[in-house]
């Protein structure tokens, strides 16, 4: 199966990258929700989460990928989702990315070559400006599909990262569909 058979055309560079991946990288609002964030009366805060992207993180987890998770706010529902998913690696409440980037990369002694990181908006740009394969999502700001190897089909929130864990698992050699589990 091609991946462009399932989604769209891509570059033989960004499948190339996407072989070599070793930890992918992914913000939060925007990319794994909508990018809105609901406020009830009484301070709760509420996101959706698409569980196509979650059955793509576990499948990706159980192909041999590191996942992790960067985001600027703080949230005990992205904790609750993301270690639900198995994601090991949640980083929450970086102001500044390319601390906990460059945290995460030394600790899994990993190169930028080995990084994929997925993005909406000028936050990321720093970190996505260093990885091995930058991915926006396809309603990210226009600066961030400027300086991404890749632009998903699908909007953050409605299955871009599922998009992007099938776009690595297949570019490794992976099948698709059966190595995840409920979401």
């Amino acid at each position: 199966m091609q991946f462009s058979d399932l989604y769209q055309p891509i570059s033989d560079v960004a499948y190339s990258k996407a072989a070599n991946i070793k930890l992918l990288i992914c913000d939060i609002d925007g990319v794994f929700s909508d990018g809105r964030i609901y406020l009830g009366n009484n301070g709760e805060e509420l996101k959706a989460f698409n569980t196509k992207d979650g059955f793509g993180i576990k499948a990706l987890i159980n192909s041999g990928v590191q996942v992790a998770v960067i985001t600027g706010r703080h949230s005990q529902i992205v904790q609750q989702r993301m270690t639900s998913l198995n994601v090991q690696h949640i980083y929450q409440g970086q102001e500044n990315k390319l601390q906990a980037y460059d945290t995460l990369k030394q600790a899994l002694d990993l190169q930028d070559e080995n990084i994929a990181y997925i993005g909406d908006d000028g936050p990321d740009l720093p970190v996505m400006q260093l990885v091995g394969f930058s991915v926006a999502v396809n309603d990210a700001h226009p600066l961030i599909k400027r300086v991404a190897h890749y632009t998903t089909m699908l909007p953050g929130g409605f299955g871009a990262v599922r998009e992007l864990t099938d776009l690595i698992m297949l570019a490794q050699g992976h099948s698709l569909g059966t190595t995840g589990t409920s979401t």
